[in-house]
């Protein structure tokens, strides 16, 4: 018999180990939906910067994520989209995936170093994570999932059929990350990149609430000498197999 359960993919690992485009790109050769829960806590960067809330203030923070309307989708074909009746955006632009807050596009809003910091600093908050995962878990239930975070593997969705630890070395990271930047328009160089990834990951594996770590019976998977396409191609060929498997 073969079963209607959908099928998870979780996929944690440290900043731009290349989750994000893996993730996408994965999804969209199985017909997944790909969720950046990374975006939520850019989101909750974003609202806290916005309404100058200190980013160590947990509970006006949690108070602004329950109010405000947070919704993130697959971008969009066409020329232009109605933006909150305000402007049209063409979203085939590069993103990952759409981020709209209260109606509004904030996707590339929240992509800029200060929101990348900021996102870092509410994540500590065990508050902000646990409404956040709360979401995050509603929008998996009865749909195929990619999923990538940080504490995807064993917090929001820890009965996944898939779990996978995105690396690579530092090195490599923080090359990417430089490069992204800059296609951004972000003038930065590789020191202060390197410097900036270093702290995340310390940042990240050295919080209390859900530390980024690799969980049993996890697939590691080092992305340092992979093209984009290899991983994908690893990661779908598994997924194949595993769901022949199960019929």
């Amino acid at each position: 018999m073969i079963s209607n359960k959908p099928f998870h993919i979780a996929i944690d690992g440290p900043v731009a180990a290349g989750k994000g485009t893996v993730s996408k790109l994965v999804a969209q050769r199985l017909g997944f939906l790909y969720v950046d829960t990374g975006a939520m806590y850019r989101m909750a960067a974003y609202l806290a910067l916005q309404n100058d809330i200190a980013l160590t203030d947990e509970q006006e923070i949690v108070k602004l994520i329950k109010t405000a309307k947070i919704e993130m989708r697959t971008p969009l074909t066409g020329e232009t989209v109605v933006n909150n009746n305000k402007n049209t955006v063409n979203e085939q632009d590069g993103r990952l995936i759409t981020v709209l807050l209260n109606g509004e596009d904030v996707s590339w809003e929240i992509r800029t170093p200060e929101i990348s910091q900021g996102a870092s600093k509410v994540s500590v908050l065990p508050e902000v994570r646990k409404i956040l995962v709360e979401k995050q878990q509603i929008i998996a239930q009865g749909q195929d999932v990619v999923m990538e975070g940080r504490d995807i593997t064993y917090r929001v969705l820890p009965e996944a059929d898939l779990k996978i630890f995105l690396t690579a070395e530092i090195s490599a990271r923080a090359e990417r990350r430089l490069l992204q930047s800059q296609l951004k328009g972000i003038d930065l160089n590789l020191p202060e990149v390197m410097a900036e990834i270093k702290e995340r990951d310390e940042r990240d594996m050295g919080r209390s609430a859900d530390p980024l770590k690799i969980v049993p019976g996890a697939w590691v998977l080092d992305t340092t000498k992979l093209a984009i396409e290899e991983v994908v191609e690893k990661i779908v060929k598994k997924v194949v197999q595993m769901k022949t498997q199960a019929k």
